[in-house]
């Protein structure tokens, strides 16, 4: 066994917006990974767009640090539940973990999933305490919190002697005290190089790479991203590909990448421990093994927990399909859906008795969100359905998905989030109370009763409330729920929405578009106060007569319309309900549009 004292390889865990990103952005610039007077934007390491729109991590980067002579590998994850796949496969390159806590918001949903995988796999772990300079921050507090989660996740004698380091990353200083307010990351620095294992294995032995990663480039193609296991892998050197359905293949490596940086840097050869890219391999799927070809011994690769949402992705068949997009049919949105489950690893995609319709399962409804937002600004058109949970059966008994829900609300808004969850079979497991007078509350409810709540949660605690969920596991169906109390408004005609005609139908409840908008019949314009869906002429025009009485007219004043975002679409409509996604346009719809046929199959169920 030899043992890389030159090379660290480290992923940065924790829970959604509790500093990763920003601390692996400080890192890099005291690393000296940027010019002296180089502009450097906020956030780096996020580069795609939504990402950046959104404050979130989507996909998991590499990137590496120069210390004293030693390179340290670095893996921003995303902190958000329905991206836990991209947390769960990179665990294998790294040898240990930064577990990033909130100095005030302590361990939240995220926190427990991402640690609970580090430990299973037998990481070492390195707990930063970040956000020291918060208001009301209450490090040691937290400290005690997180020992209680590492016994509570069974975490060996070695894993319970975690070391602490204090930081503010936003600051850009780390610290072992936590009463410091100033300084490097130096300090964080060195716990990394102290603390966290140096690679071992048989530098000497033949060639074993396993793949966790996959990128793209329109030049090279595919690109794997992987470790180096055993030996030394060269450019241009003949291996075999071991596939996850058993099969070998005879491949060659074409160019071979290191990080540097932000950067790939192309190198003739990398050896036992590195972190690298590799291109010429053309279907390279994650989980696979390249092999020198006279030791073939594919890696095991750890399981991705299962989806536990669908939805179907259909064409577009709307009137007006085809106006927005470049990209409308079938085959086209069969085509994009399973390319990204080539590298979307915790994503399913299966096609259906109908061949407009393809089912598509993620872990939740931000999953699948973003891969609808991602589509659509790539010019595709097509309709989704309602989001539905995955079922199970074992021995007759129907079991649903679980969600752990933690909520934090002033005190006075307690009532309406307990009454709520409570009629969404949630059950309360734990209720304390914060500095600062905010009520911490957590639940067990099935997921299907969080689908279409963020908002009515909003609504309750008058935007001041904080919600997260994770996953918790598969338990006896709980029982029928009521979600949405009411209905649609519907257009009557196809045509333009008119002032008059918004106007008499805003007394029937919300509008969500307004005047001078191109609508069809049977697509839904707004939210009936009522537990029924109702039908308006919004297309209706004023006579214009000359025999008019004075004073008959009246100025029309039309209240403010709603607009709805994706996930909010995704959240309103029902089981008969569609919505039709554009590049430009988001529209709701009835699945039959006209008023006759949707009474008539309503009437034979």
């Amino acid at each position: 066994m030899n043992i890389r004292e030159d090379i660290r390889n480290v992923a940065i865990i924790a829970h959604v917006d509790h500093g990763k990103t920003t601390l692996v952005d400080e890192l890099l610039k005291q690393g000296g990974t940027f010019r002296a007077h180089e502009q450097v934007e906020d956030r780096v390491m996020d580069s795609g767009d939504l990402e950046r729109e959104r404050g979130i991590t989507i996909l998991s980067k590499n990137t590496s640090v120069n210390y004293n002579g030693i390179k340290i590998n670095i893996i921003d994850t995303p902190g958000h539940a329905d991206f836990g796949g991209e947390v769960e496969r990179i665990m294998m390159m790294v040898d240990g973990v930064l577990l990033l806590v909130d100095a005030f918001e302590g361990c939240m949903p995220q926190t427990r999933f991402v640690l609970s995988k580090a430990l299973a796999l037998g990481k070492k772990a390195i707990v930063v305490i970040n956000k020291i300079d918060r208001p009301n921050a209450r490090p040691l507090e937290v400290i005690d919190e997180v020992l209680d989660l590492f016994i509570e996740l069974g975490a060996d004698d070695d894993q319970l002697e975690f070391p602490v380091v204090y930081a503010s990353a936003r600051e850009g200083y780390a610290s072992l005290d936590e009463n410091t307010r100033c300084g490097d990351m130096r300090p964080l620095l060195d716990a990394i190089v102290d603390n966290i294992a140096a690679p071992k294995g048989d530098i000497n032995g033949p060639t074993q790479v396993r793949f966790s990663s996959l990128d793209y480039d329109d030049y090279v193609g595919r690109i794997g991203i992987g470790r180096v296991e055993r030996g030394t892998i060269k450019h241009g050197q003949s291996v075999v590909l071991c596939k996850t359905d058993g099969t070998t293949q005879n491949v060659k490596i074409s160019r071979l990448y290191q990080f540097e940086g932000l950067h790939r840097v192309e190198v003739e050869s990398a050896s036992m421990g590195d972190i690298i890219c590799v291109s010429g391999i053309s279907d390279l799927n994650i989980g696979e093994t390249v092999c020198d070809p006279n030791c073939v011994e594919p890696l095991p690769f750890i399981k991705i927990d299962e989806p536990t949402l669908s939805m179907n992705f259909i064409a577009n068949d709307s009137p007006f399909a085809g106006r927005e997009g470049k990209y409308v049919t079938s085959r086209n949105i069969r085509d994009r859906l399973f390319k990204e489950v080539e590298t979307n690893v915790s994503m399913r995609v299966e096609e259906t008795d109908d061949t407009k319709v393809f089912k598509v399962s993620g872990r939740g409804e931000l999953h699948l969100s973003i891969l609808i937002e991602t589509m659509r600004r790539e010019n595709y058109e097509f309709q989704v359905s309602r989001p539905n949970v995955i079922y199970k059966y074992e021995d007759a008994v129907k079991l649903e998905p679980m969600e752990l829900l933690i909520v934090e609300v002033p005190q006075e808004y307690v009532g309406a989030v307990m009454e709520k969850i409570g009629a969404r079979k949630g059950e309360l497991e734990d209720m304390s109370t914060r500095e600062g007078g905010a009520t911490h509350l957590e639940f067990k409810l099935p997921a299907r009763g969080l689908i279409g709540y963020r908002n009515e949660f909003l609504t309750d605690t008058c935007g001041l409330g904080i919600m997260n969920n994770l996953f918790a596991g598969y338990e006896p169906f709980k029982g029928d729920i009521v979600t949405r109390e009411r209905g649609s408004i519907v257009s009557f005609e196809t045509g333009e929405s008119t002032a008059y005609g918004l106007f008499n139908a805003q007394d029937r409840g919300r509008l969500f578009i307004g005047a001078g908008v191109e609508v069809y019949e049977g697509m839904i314009v707004g939210e009936c106060s009522k537990n029924e869906d109702v039908i308006c002429n919004i297309c209706k025009k004023k006579q214009m007569t000359n025999m008019r009485a004075s004073g008959s007219d009246e100025a029309l004043r039309l209240v403010p319309h709603s607009v709805l975002s994706l996930e909010q679409c995704m959240e309103f409509i029902k089981d008969d309900e569609l919505l039709e996604v554009t590049p430009k346009s988001l529209r709701m719809r009835k699945a039959i549009l006209n008023k006759e046929q949707r009474m008539k199959s309503e009437h034979r169920k």
